[in-house]
């Protein structure tokens, strides 16, 4: 048997006005999953643990099958694995966002980071990696030392390397505080000064760096802060291959996910115009999967533009994100996969994300299991959330899921 995960980032939400009561779950034209929901195993699972923050990490995590409690020590040291940066016993990593905060006091006289703000936008414009490079370059130039470091992601998702450091310092993601003033929201604890004078101390590089002054010519947002959190050590991890005998890879547009499959053993398949946003190449992915499930065992692939959406508070492009996961990603995979045997198949999302709040929750998520020919009955069925909690099938610790999968039952 092999197997392919098909995960929607942050699909899952609440009931909105806007659109009748339904989710945008509910309100996307979604065929493919509906089909999957009738003829499959529809339930649901809570992938974030009580006590634990409702982040990707935490959630992808108990998909792929590992207790967040046991394994999770923090984002930020999954995603140095994915761009190269080997950790030490002492250091701490942290999230760097590159961000878009607006002034309160326009009038305010004296340096950048000494005035009030709020967040505008905690991905600076979906700022390109290319102009990303050159703003961390100058931050690190500016603000690293020999403890401090700061090195390039993607877009506007980067890392900063604390020898020595502190990693008990309550830190805000900076999306869960979208046009919120920032004040109430600066790190707090044993260290947090540090990481505060950070962040105030790059708006005085950034506010008039030549990338950012043509970025606001063009109308885009500046990214004219960083914004720290998501800290932790490097984490110990056992292999996928160890830990279920299966070969696999990820296929993911954002740091964290390749980060994870580092971590895993998974190999990391990149897939041309894959974005982690709404103009991501759904398609690719797809295909890159079907490809890749022909030479292991195992194939992870996920989609960011559900949750992007989702943060951004815009119901019309989470609704296509959905639509679109459901036709090129989910519809490609169905295509390719009628008449074949021994592939089983898991359609979910990590976390909701829902619209209202603009962040994660830690409710559970509704998943299909999946496999060509078999047909679970339940005709009036579709996948939305009421739907998957009129089901009898749930995981309290949702990271049994995986067992459940493989497996094809729940093992004791």
């Amino acid at each position: 048997m092999k197997y392919i995960v098909l995960l929607g980032d942050g699909m899952a939400g609440y009931p909105l006005a806007e659109l009748g009561g339904k989710t945008t779950l509910e309100y996307a034209k979604t065929p493919n999953m509906d089909y999957m929901a009738r003829t499959g195993k529809l339930g649901r699972a809570k992938t974030v643990p009580k006590g634990l923050p409702p982040g990707s990490d935490v959630a992808n995590l108990a998909v792929l099958g590992y207790d967040p409690a046991k394994y999770y020590t923090g984002r930020a040291p999954l995603e140095a694995a994915s761009i190269g940066v080997e950790l030490g016993p002492d250091d701490v990593a942290y999230r760097c966002n590159l961000v878009t905060l607006k002034s309160l006091d326009r009038a305010h006289e004296g340096s950048a980071s000494s005035r009030k703000c709020y967040m505008e936008d905690f991905s600076a414009g979906h700022i390109t990696t290319e102009e990303a490079r050159v703003l961390i370059a100058d931050i690190d130039a500016r603000l690293g030392g020999e403890d401090v470091r700061f090195y390039p992601g993607v877009s506007y998702r980067h890392l900063m390397v604390w020898k020595g450091g502190q990693d008990k310092i309550e830190c805000t993601p900076p999306h869960d505080i979208t046009g919120r003033e920032i004040s109430d929201y600066m790190p707090v604890g044993e260290g947090g000064d540090i990481i505060n004078d950070l962040m105030k101390l790059s708006r005085d590089v950034l506010i008039e760096h030549e990338v950012n002054l043509k970025r606001m010519e063009a109308g885009k947002h500046a990214a004219n802060s960083i914004w720290l959190w998501g800290q932790g050590k490097r984490p110990s991890l056992p292999k996928f291959q160890e830990r279920y005998g299966l070969t696999g890879a990820m296929i993911s547009a954002v740091d964290l996910m390749k980060g994870i499959a580092s971590y895993l053993g998974l190999r990391v398949i990149d897939v041309p115009g894959a974005t982690g946003y709404i103009d991501t190449n759904y398609k690719g992915k797809a295909e890159a999967a079907l490809d890749a499930i022909k030479e292991v065992d195992f194939v992870y692939v996920h989609v960011e533009a559900p949750d992007e959406a989702g943060h951004g508070g815009n119901m019309e492009h989470k609704v296509k994100a959905i639509e679109d996961f459901d036709k090129l990603v989910v519809g490609t995979v169905l295509e390719r996969l009628k008449g074949e045997k021994g592939v089983r198949v898991l359609v979910m999302p990590d976390h909701p994300t829902p619209i209202a709040v603009k962040s994660h929750t830690s409710d559970p998520v509704p998943f299909i299991v999946w496999e060509p020919g078999h047909d679970e009955g339940g005709t009036e069925r579709a996948y939305d959330e009421r739907s998957a909690a009129d089901s009898a099938l749930y995981f309290e610790d949702g990271w049994k899921l995986m067992e459940f999968l493989i497996k094809g039952g729940i093992s004791s």
